[in-house]
């Protein structure tokens, strides 16, 4: 698996969005949307190398935080100039509102394409990035509000160490959400689905990235990962409460909550 990312990690987001035609985009800011995170959130995003989910949490919460400075701008109309100007620039000089973003992923690669990608999109306020294993986290107990993973949980050795993992580091009534593929209900659907993935994404895959095996692993993982009532009953396990999951496009994906209480 090490050695699929490290050979796919700079192609990573031109065949993500040749593979699902740009939709893993909306698929991302609806993570983030479910979310919903306020200023003074710590987020933990593991195998989130590319710093999709970060980046994306990063502008959420910016613009949080911008409706809240213009609201209580609104409430003191009668503030001078000089006042609306002090304040705007001490808000806008901590536009995070304290809130961090800790990346982490065990493949070097991929942390070296999001931090690449960071400083060409001018992120660094609140964004940090450590080489870590979702099955062994490098953070102390009971230290993130809350912990995301996108895209890589099918990719653990061990699911349900990931998901003990991910109990552990987050915070008494801290959120544990998932985005990940999954499996599609409807029948006709599913076979074109299945057509599409074994016959075109290695070819994408060789075509882009000339890397016909690291695809055909991909999409083999994909169709291997538990369906969502199986992945449901394994963060129960992990000592999660309230787990839900929504599915997005018929199930093809399909995001998962739970919170530790």
């Amino acid at each position: 698996v090490y050695q699929v990312f490290e050979t796919v990690a700079k192609k990573y987001d031109v065949m993500n969005d040749s593979m699902t035609l740009g939709i893993h985009r909306v698929w991302k800011d609806i993570l983030v949307h479910k979310m919903n995170p306020c200023p003074g959130t710590l987020l933990l995003d593991v195998a989130g190398g590319t710093g999709d989910i970060a980046f994306r949490f990063i502008n959420y919460v910016r613009s949080v935080r911008q409706r809240q400075l213009q609201r209580k701008l609104k409430h003191h109309q009668n503030l001078s100039w000089q006042e609306i100007f002090e304040s705007y620039q001490k808000d806008q000089f901590n536009s995070l509102g304290d809130s961090q973003v800790v990346v982490c992923d065990i493949n070097r690669e991929m942390l070296k394409v999001g931090k690449q990608k960071a400083q060409h999109l001018g992120y660094s306020e609140g964004l940090s990035w450590v080489l870590g294993n979702a099955e062994e986290l490098p953070f102390d107990d009971d230290k993130f509000d809350v912990y995301t993973i996108a895209f890589g949980i099918r990719n653990v050795t061990r699911i349900d160490l990931a998901l003990q993992e991910a109990y552990r580091v987050l915070k008494p009534g801290g959120r544990f959400l998932c985005l990940e593929f999954s499996h599609v209900s409807n029948p006709l659907l599913s076979r074109l689905y299945d057509l599409y993935s074994f016959q075109v994404i290695p070819v994408l895959g060789e075509v882009i990235a000339g890397d016909w095996k690291s695809y055909q692993y991909l999409v083999e993982s994909i169709r291997q990962f538990p369906p969502q009532e199986e992945l449901k009953a394994m963060i129960e396990d992990a000592g999660f409460f309230k787990v839900d999951y929504e599915n997005l496009n018929f199930g093809i994906v399909a995001i998962h909550s739970g919170f530790k209480l």
